[in-house]
């Protein structure tokens, strides 16, 4: 099966299609590199080219006879999303409207949707259920709920059958060291950690150490983006025999501390993290992480790596061997 991945330039995405060829898939990357990374294509065909263009998008299904779509290509910086909003409308949603009209144009109606645990905002209680209320506080999560709504207007309407996979924080990277984290513009705890470990860059901020948690720092369920490859996979399986549109969560449900991923990589690197304590920020809630009961009962997926310790070593190990010389030369 062919299978067109948005964003597959992307470092998700990248992972995904790793394993979509894995499993006997073909995917074909569609990404226009303004912030994924041509080395990351080491599967299946590239087509550089952007999402946006319906056009563009339907001739490429059509070309490749294209029987699914997994849509990873969007913008994802929460900071960035407050200062630039309508250029997260216009990238997240526009993107995800000229896609879908494109598919419906060249008939393709299997489609599986990167989302965000950025939609519930602050959740009413934990673990997060994906029948809780969504409530996102930033317009990077209201663009992917306003994407999945659409999604699921059209699956609804009986235009489209679509699994919306939200996922929580995604880390490491895959264990052969092919690809992994490599972001221009860094912004996620365990490479920023890394980095400030290895002297390549700023004193780390820990913002907030007075939450009522173990520790005072913020709980957060780090998912490795392998598991979440392969539940791209399980869940492009899973809608291949049912129709409509479903939402899950991906994470392990097990969450861990700030100060707990400043141990790991300290023991991963074997240097101290230089930090700083700072106060809260925001809108950052105490805790998020999932229930993942109902991905593991109908995709059939279990995450793998459940241990903080083990995720950071493969984001070190990746860092070390790699990310000096690629962000160089992106």
């Amino acid at each position: 099966m062919k299978v067109l991945v948005t964003g597959g330039a992307g470092y998700i995405g990248s992972h995904t299609c790793l394993a979509l060829s894995t499993m006997g898939f073909e995917p074909v990357t569609l990404d226009s590199l303004v912030t994924g990374h041509a080395w990351a294509v080491q599967w299946g065909k590239f087509e550089k080219g952007d999402v946006r263009d319906q056009d563009f998008v339907s001739a490429l299904l059509d070309k490749h006879e294209i029987e699914a779509v997994l849509h990873f290509a969007a913008l994802s910086l929460v900071a960035q999303s407050v200062v630039e909003p309508l250029r997260y409308y216009d990238n997240n949603v526009s993107g995800t409207l000229a896609l879908l009209a494109a598919m419906k144009r060249s008939g393709v109606r299997k489609l599986v949707f990167s989302s965000t645990c950025a939609v519930y905002g602050v959740p009413p209680g934990l673990p997060i259920r994906e029948d809780m209320p969504t409530a996102p506080i930033n317009p990077y999560g209201r663009t992917k709920l306003a994407a999945e709504n659409a999604i699921m207007d059209a699956a609804q309407a009986g235009s489209l059958d679509a699994v919306i996979l939200r996922y929580f924080n995604a880390a490491g990277a895959d264990a052969e060291l092919r690809i992994g984290e490599a972001h221009v513009h860094e912004s996620h705890l365990i490479p920023l950690a890394i980095h400030a470990a290895r002297l390549k860059g700023e004193p780390l901020k820990v913002f907030g150490t007075d939450y009522d948690t173990p520790d005072g720092t913020c709980l957060r369920d780090y998912v490795h983006v392998s598991d979440l490859a392969d539940a791209h996979v399980a869940a492009l399986n899973f809608i291949m025999g049912h129709a409509r549109g479903h939402r899950f969560n991906l994470g392990t449900g097990k969450p861990a501390s700030v100060r707990e991923v400043l141990k790991a990589v300290e023991a991963a690197t074997g240097h101290p993290v230089p930090y700083s304590e700072a106060p809260r920020r925001d809108g950052d809630p105490m805790a998020l992480y999932a229930a993942n009961d109902l991905a593991r009962d109908r995709l059939g997926w279990q995450p793998r790596h459940l241990d903080i310790v083990e995720i950071v070593k493969s984001a070190v190990d990746w860092d070390a061997k790699y990310v000096d010389g690629l962000a160089e030369s992106a």
